[in-house]
């Protein structure tokens, strides 16, 4: 029992698996119609048909492209914009309340606005993803470089260091663990505003798929669009994680390189 207990990926296959079954017991159990609830046996076989007959590829890349598109655009800018502001004071108090104004606006309000300036397809999707993933980047961006340690900061400016190189060498890797957790927020908002994006005006994507699932009453067809949806979240958020281990690999060493030259620096 006790190895079953240091197992967390063998306990939350379990916990899958017993959910599954004990949807699909209920489903049978009270009889409830598919269209209500499908059972998981019946979202499976919609799944596979939709891939097997090419139906969910189309759709899968549409969204892939519009997601990684807002996502990159979205995380550029967040990441510029947290930089200029953490460098500059004036600009981080001129600028900051109309960011975080732009933020309480909430997306859905504007999607329709962006379907009417830029017409239906992709574009409208990868701004409003864009839009989404730039807050979270930005926020956690300042946030991070401002924790620079005030000694380290005296050390660098007392050994000539110019601003881009203290932001370079010391800020950004001692700011990184912050901004890739803003990062791993970014790449679960992306995906939901892709989808809710696509709601909106998309003729390709998994959220039109879902759409028109509903059009066609076809619950079946919107549980395994939704499956596909969590699959691209899960898929996306593990890589984050693994980009984020290789990174805090070498931001450690930096950080203690760092740490080495302000104590030495300090007892001179």
């Amino acid at each position: 029992m006790n190895a079953l207990l240091n197992r967390p990926r063998l306990l939350s296959a379990l916990l899958l698996i017993a959910t599954l079954a004990i949807w699909e017991l209920a489903t049978r159990q009270f009889s409830l119609s598919a269209l209500v609830l499908p059972p998981p046996s019946a979202v499976a076989v919609s799944l596979w048909s939709g891939l097997a007959s090419g139906y969910f590829w189309p759709h899968l890349v549409s969204t892939l492209k519009a997601l990684l598109l807002g996502l990159a655009m979205g995380s550029a800018v967040g990441l510029l914009a947290g930089m200029a502001l953490a460098e500059s004071e004036l600009l981080e108090r001129v600028l900051k309340p109309y960011v975080v104004v732009s933020q309480v606006v909430p997306k859905l309000a504007l999607a329709p606005l962006f379907v009417l300036w830029f017409g239906f397809g992709m574009l409208p999707t990868v701004l409003i993803t864009a839009l989404i993933c730039f807050f979270p980047l930005m926020e956690n961006t300042l946030t991070g470089l401002h924790q620079v340690d005030a000694q380290r900061l005296q050390l660098f400016r007392m050994l000539g260091a110019t601003r881009l190189q203290t932001l370079l060498q010391l800020k950004l890797p001692t700011g990184l663990p912050a901004i890739l957790a803003g990062l791993r927020v970014a790449v679960v908002l992306a995906l939901v505003g892709a989808v809710v994006a696509e709601f909106m005006g998309a003729s390709q994507g998994l959220g039109a798929v879902v759409i028109t699932a509903q059009g066609m009453m076809d619950t079946p067809l919107m549980f395994a669009a939704l499956v596909l949806i969590a699959a691209i979240g899960l898929l996306l958020y593990q890589a984050c994680l693994m980009l984020e281990r290789r990174l805090l690999r070498s931001h450690h060493f930096v950080v203690s390189e760092i740490s080495q030259v302000a104590q030495s620096g300090s007892k001179l």
